[in-house]
């Protein structure tokens, strides 16, 4: 068949993909041969694809393709997370457009418009991943909220809740006023805020006879308190100061007056305090802060909230009633100083914690809620990591894990929503509670606490409210998504668990990744996953994290559109290192668009070329190159993907594919302008290209695919297909071969300098000879030279040839005789800067091999590599001094 001008990735991707589909090659189930597992990061059904998704599927997917044509039953299970709190907030807002506020609504009729939403916009991402390639099993997409999983979760909580790791109680909480739920220590975003620093006098209502400061922080009628939160000082229950700060042995047992309230509180003291900073006294706010609210705890200090659950002040606070925190502020602030009590505000710079969810400042809170024990789960956790069973890439994540895992504290597991798995806890009339999976079962249970259980109905019981945060069910994911729970020795799980790989974001590295080694440990006696790598955060070229709110993120189906799937794809994988951050630009697409137009192009060159059986071979040199070139890089990529440097495994592969193939192999075996080519070179490059698409299918699979199946090819059944194909092993490789042919390039390129800067004709031939002082085989080489270089003599002689242009390549001499008279003075200048830089090399690569720190922690054959270069660069710099002396002196 002919090969269009232009390959036109939409039509291919819509077809390949439907393909796939419909051959079903993405599908797995358990057989005889090795699993390769990957879970992926469920999405949440809020989601749209982003380029943060984007950068983790597609390496999702390399992975997962790679793994399929090496043999191995690869198995990559899709699913998307309930996310409660933004679910929530959606079904809210979707009601709000409907005149509906959800507290008009029971419970099971908020849930029925919840999953009404899910179903109409849940799917959304999974669609959207498709476009990109993702070679998902999607017949196992699963959902954390379905039946089975849900079960799943309720089960895990009666476990630990028996096990003495689960308890309820009264903590001081993160509270998201937007989402009106508390939050997990890890779902707290930390962001450095411009505010202002307020100075509050309170007034000593007890005054002795003290001699008056000039300095009006030590004034014995008022004591001055800095704070960024004046809008909390109604909650005050003490003013804290060092016991050993001097400046304040006047107020010990002293008592002071609240500005605006006048409610008295006691001056405490504490060596908390640091006397240096701001001025050397805590207002102290139980409700409000937790280390105030510890500091509370240990002087007995009364706890008033004064805020409702959305941030408003309460009839508490005396003032300002139902007025928002942040209008509060300001408010409270001009009163303040309406009635004197304000003596002065300064801009002051500190971190304030956001709700990762809804971007809402938090609130500490002291609250009732249900808390899971975690230090003995992270105890193996923690083991698992550390014994290298899993392992963390890159390796510098270790210590980070190592240290939140060391000082981990009770996670905060319920949720003040309706989306999600409600808490199994059932509470008497009385104020009991059990805990069961069913109303009849809890009933049962509450019969055994009470004594007058004959009059006790199962009606009587109540519900807890909550539901569980959603990190509590996705923790279990790699088990559920098997039905691990349902069914613990079912042939899915024993087959696919544990997994192989984890692709993921370091932001949750604790609170998903660290909880799912816990779950597989507690509920498997296993782990997981064996390796976890951890991508960077996508940036604009200015470095900013790519995000909606400041407008720099693109659509990522609009660059598929316009770059194709397979060079956004290797546009995104370019400078991605693991766990560092892509500092993206669309530059990188459009660089993915020429790889995949520079295939497209050679494709048609080759299927372009007439074969001729009479012809000879001449080009058994450049096969037998490339054939070891070929086989070279196939170890070069193996490792990387080894050591999971996949940005360095596609930088290999197109390293392969655009220089050595591309630009030089086919250029030498390419016929003279409508001329043929000869049977063999033609069949063994049919054969490259075939290879060469094998190892691209992982990067670029709708490209390769849709090349694969080109009748240059011959004719392939319906099942032959680039996607399944066996990915080709390293074979025999030439290092002689090798390095002539990299010496052979370098003439090549010198003589083509030489054509651009005497400004010289590619169709005119020259003539050029070498003087051989090393063991390169240019005999085996003059057919490539002559052709490349459009040379039509090459000698190889002994003696130097004066008085025409020459060059170095390595420690050999090459002459060119030309038309024009040579400059000497321009001969002696390049022979110069060329001196110059020989030495600046020595002396790096001496610097390095005079390094005891790298001599003895480098690779013996590194250190082979750098003794070469060194031996290489003195050879050469002794020719150029010959040069120099013989034309220059």
């Amino acid at each position: 068949m002919s090969i269009p001008k232009t390959y036109q990735p939409k039509e291919a991707e819509e077809k390949w993909y439907s393909y796939w589909l419909q051959h079903k090659f993405f599908k797995s189930v358990p057989d005889e041969r090795e699993p390769y597992t990957i879970v992926i990061p469920p999405p949440n059904v809020t989601g749209v694809l982003h380029m943060g998704h984007m950068l983790n599927n597609t390496i999702q997917d390399v992975l997962i393709r790679r793994a399929r044509m090496q043999g191995k039953n690869a198995c990559w299970v899709p699913g998307t997370d309930h996310a409660s709190i933004a679910t929530e907030a959606k079904v809210v807002a979707m009601l709000k457009e409907r005149g509906i506020t959800k507290k008009d609504l029971t419970r099971p009729e908020f849930m029925t418009y919840a999953w009404e939403w899910k179903e109409k916009y849940g799917g959304i991402i999974l669609e959207q991943l498709k476009k990109l390639g993702a070679s998902c099993d999607w017949d196992r997409t699963r959902f954390t909220m379905e039946d089975d999983l849900s079960e799943a979760v309720i089960d895990t909580f009666i476990h630990l809740y028996k096990k003495g790791l689960i308890y309820r109680g009264v903590r001081m909480i993160n509270w998201d006023p937007q989402g009106k739920t508390a939050v997990s220590d890890e779902e707290v975003i930390r962001k450095e805020v411009n505010q202002k620093l307020y100075y509050i006098r309170y007034k000593v209502s007890s005054n002795d006879k003290l001699p008056k400061s000039n300095d009006s922080i030590l004034d014995t009628k008022y004591l001055v308190i800095a704070t960024t939160r004046p809008e909390t000082i109604m909650a005050d229950a003490a003013i804290c100061i060092n016991p050993n700060d001097e400046r304040y042995f006047h107020l010990h047992g002293k008592k002071v007056l609240i500005p605006l309230i006048n409610r008295e509180i006691p001056v405490i003291l504490d060596d908390y305090v640091t006397m240096d900073f701001g001025t050397g006294c805590l207002k102290v706010t139980p409700a409000h802060d937790l280390n105030d609210y510890e500091l509370g705890q240990r002087h007995n200090l009364p706890v008033i909230d004064i805020l409702n659950d959305d941030g408003t002040l309460n009839e508490k606070a005396k003032i300002l009633v139902g007025v928002d925190r942040f209008v509060a502020r300001k408010k409270i602030a001009v009163l303040l100083e309406t009635a004197g009590a304000l003596e002065n505000v300064e801009d002051y710079t500190s971190q304030i914690g956001f709700s990762e969810r809804t971007d809402a400042a938090i609130e500490p809170k002291l609250s009732m809620q249900w808390f899971c024990k975690m230090e003995d789960l992270a105890k193996p956790a923690l083991d698992y990591v550390l014994e290298g069973d899993i392992k963390l890439i890159p390796e510098k994540f270790t210590t980070t894990y190592r240290n939140w895992m060391e000082g981990i504290r009770d996670w905060c597991i319920s949720r003040q929503l309706w989306w999600g798995q409600q808490i199994p806890a059932w509470y008497l009339p009385d104020g009991q509670f059990v805990i069961a999976k069913t109303r009849e079962e809890a009933f049962e249970e509450a019969k055994n606490i009470t004594p007058h259980h004959s009059s006790l109905t199962a009606d009587d019981l109540r519900q807890d409210e909550d539901v569980l945060d959603t990190w509590f069910s996705s923790w279990l994911w790699p088990i559920s998504v098997f039905d691990g729970f349902k069914d613990p020795n079912n042939a899915d799980i024993n087959y696919y668990y544990p997994t192989n790989d984890l692709i993921t974001a370091p932001e949750i590295l604790f609170f998903w990744v660290a909880r799912m080694i816990m779950a597989g440990h507690e509920f498997r006696g296993q782990i997981p996953f064996k390796n976890v790598y951890l991508t960077g955060i996508v940036r604009d070229k200015l470095g900013r994290k790519m995000s909606k709110q400041l407008g720099n993120s693109p659509d990522p189906l609009v660059l598929i559109n316009e770059f194709g799937a397979d060079g956004v794809r290797v546009g995104m994988l370019r400078s991605s290192p693991a766990g560092n951050d892509l500092m993206f630009d669309e530059s990188h697409c459009e660089w993915g668009r020429n790889f995949w137009n520079k295939i497209w192009n050679a494709f048609k060159l080759v299927k372009g070329w007439e074969v001729d059986d009479t012809l000879k071979n001449d080009n058994r040199v450049a096969i037998q190159w490339f054939e070891s070139r070929f086989n070279q890089a196939i170890i070069e990529i193996e490792d990387c993907f080894a050591q999971y440097r996949i940005s360095e495994a596609l930088m290999a592969t197109y390293k392969l594919i655009w220089d050595d193939f591309c630009a030089w192999y086919l250029e030498m075996i390419k016929p003279v302008y409508q001329q043929p080519i000869d049977r063999e070179t033609y069949a063994r490059t049919i054969s490259f290209f075939e290879n060469v698409l094998k190892i691209l299918h992982p990067f670029m699979p709708f490209i390769t695919e849709e090349l694969w199946h080109d009748d240059l090819f011959g004719e392939r059944s319906e099942l032959d297909c680039c996607i399944i194909a066996q990915l080709p092993r390293g074979g025999e490789i030439n290092a002689q071969l090798l390095a002539d042919i990299e010496v052979v390039k370098q003439v090549i390129t010198q003589v083509r300098n030489i054509r651009n800067t005497k400004q010289i004709s590619p169709k005119e031939t020259l003539e050029l000879s070498v003087k051989a002082n090393s063991v390169v085989s240019y005999g085996a080489c003059e057919f490539i030279i002559k052709k490349l270089a459009n040379i039509s003599q090459f000698d190889v002689i002994n003696e130097k040839i004066s008085g025409v242009f020459s060059f170095l390549v390595a420690t050999d001499e090459f002459f060119v005789p030309l038309k024009q008279n040579l400059d000497p003075v321009e001969e002696c200048l390049k022979i110069q800067k060329e001196k110059d830089y020989l030495i600046g090399f020595l002396k790096s690569v001496n610097s390095k091999l005079t390094n005891e720190r790298f001599m003895s922690n480098a690779k013996p054959e590194i250190i082979e590599i750098e003794l070469k270069k060194k031996a290489d660069a003195e050879a050469k710099l002794i020719i150029l001094e010959e040069l120099w002396l013989t034309n220059c002196l």
